[in-house]
């Protein structure tokens, strides 16, 4: 019986950027205001970068800030990013690693560039993605997941054609890093140049973000940050890169919940927002201290 392939259901362009804090400068390159149910069971994906900062003694980035609901994964390519959160948590990051934090009931955080990057200056190329959590665990404590990057399984494709980074979910018969709510992949693919055929699981929204290089999906020629929304049904995904590729391909089992965002709060009812707000201005998030 021949595979059916995924069928692509748009190519977006990379939009306009914007500043998060003072030290990242992203795209934005998906939301779930949106697109909604097409990129469940992720909500958001913010592509910062590259670009150059000037070496300095004041740490740039985003203070003080709550979140509730839902996970961001945090994937350095350049750079290094320094997290503390109100739940004891903290730690640096650098290339190939990989930040995983659950939000769950609530929780306060900062990201920073590191005090090295600060002081030296450089690149800074990063990615961060947020995935929704089901409504039965969306009040669940907080939860942090530092993932070097020696600890993410890396998968040969064929033929010399690239690698497969494996941050979250499987890739064939190998286990990612990272623990999840629900069904999902999470894979950083390097393609080297030439044609390369992936198995991503029927029933599977998928979502490939490039995130530099060139890449043909199905004849579409996407450029960097460009994004490509695949249905669910189906499972091969053909991928061709003459000069080389480095993209984000997530997929995953669609979250068949409403949802009700504001800000850093994603909840599944207006109420469960308010009640968010309300927490936050009685100190129930916690503080950093």
């Amino acid at each position: 019986m021949e595979i059916a392939a995924k069928e692509v259901l748009g190519v977006y362009h990379a939009p306009a950027g914007h500043w998060v804090g003072d030290g990242f400068p992203v795209r934005t390159l998906f939301s779930y205001d949106r697109l909604g149910k097409l990129v469940s069971p992720f909500l958001l994906l913010d592509y910062a970068g590259p670009s150059q900062f000037a070496p300095t003694d004041k740490p740039r980035g985003v203070g003080e800030h709550p979140h509730r609901g839902f996970e961001t994964v945090t994937i350095v390519y350049s750079g290094e990013v320094s997290h503390r959160d109100s739940a004891g948590n903290g730690g640096t990051i650098g290339p190939g690693d990989v930040q995983w934090m659950t939000a769950g009931a609530g929780v306060m955080h900062e990201e920073f560039h590191s005090e090295a990057f600060t002081r030296s200056g450089g690149l800074m190329k990063m990615a961060q993605l947020w995935v929704n959590m089901p409504a039965r665990d969306k009040m669940n404590p907080p939860r942090y997941q530092a993932i070097a990057s020696d600890a993410i399984p890396v998968v040969g494709l064929p033929d010399g054609a690239g690698q497969v980074r494996v941050i979250a979910g499987r890739f064939g018969t190998v286990a990612g890093a990272a623990q999840t709510w629900t069904e999902l992949n999470v894979w950083d693919i390097s393609i080297a140049g030439g044609a390369c055929v992936l198995d991503v699981p029927e029933g599977h929204n998928t979502v490939i973000a490039l995130l530099g290089g060139q890449l043909s999906l199905a004849g579409q020629a996407l450029g960097d940050g460009d994004l490509a929304i695949l249905g669910a049904a189906g499972s091969r995904v053909s991928l061709q890169s003459e000069s080389g590729a480095t993209l984000l391909l997530m997929s995953g089992v669609p979250i068949d919940e409403p949802i009700v965002g504001y800000g850093p709060f994603v909840m599944n009812t207006r109420e469960q927002i308010v009640a968010a707000f309300d927490d936050l201005q009685a100190g129930r998030f916690g503080s950093l201290g």
